[in-house]
């Protein structure tokens, strides 16, 4: 049985290719998810996407993954730093959790410094642009082999 991941992604990453490029780069979230959708095929592992600007629509996702998926990736964008919920939804998955960032939040303000999601992550990358949700893809399939 092929193993799924959910790629979640939160606040305003719909936006992403739109909203302040010079930090984010010129790709959508649609690009994004076409390309983790074919990496996933070569690394046989089934990909559910999802992108929501409510925090409680991401957590009935998270709640959703426990039954359906081996891992999670997930970019909880402005959520990071602020929610102690979506930390408490994944606490209670079981499988292993690559946080992402588009930007190196290192780098930003200092509030972006904090993230209550890397308590319970495997991995966190950052600043790799787009090209860190492949990495996390093909760190979780280690994982899970």
């Amino acid at each position: 049985m092929m193993k799924t991941i959910y790629l979640l992604n939160g606040p305003n990453l719909n936006l992403l290719g739109k909203r302040q490029p010079e930090i984010y780069g010129h790709e959508t979230l649609a690009d994004v998810e076409r390309d983790c959708a074919a990496l996933a095929r070569d690394l046989r592992l089934g990909l559910e996407t999802f992108q929501s600007n409510h925090e409680g629509a991401i957590i009935d996702k998270i709640h959703e993954a426990r039954d359906k998926a081996a891992g999670i990736v997930i970019n909880p964008a402005a959520f990071t730093h602020t929610s102690v919920a979506i930390l408490d939804a994944l606490n209670a998955f079981d499988g292993p959790v690559i946080e992402v960032h588009i930007s190196n939040v290192h780098k930003r303000e200092a509030f972006r410094h904090h993230s209550y999601v890397s308590r319970r992550a495997e991995g966190v990358i950052a600043g790799l642009g787009t090209e860190g949700y492949s990495a996390a893809l093909r760190h979780l399939a280690k994982l899970l082999d």
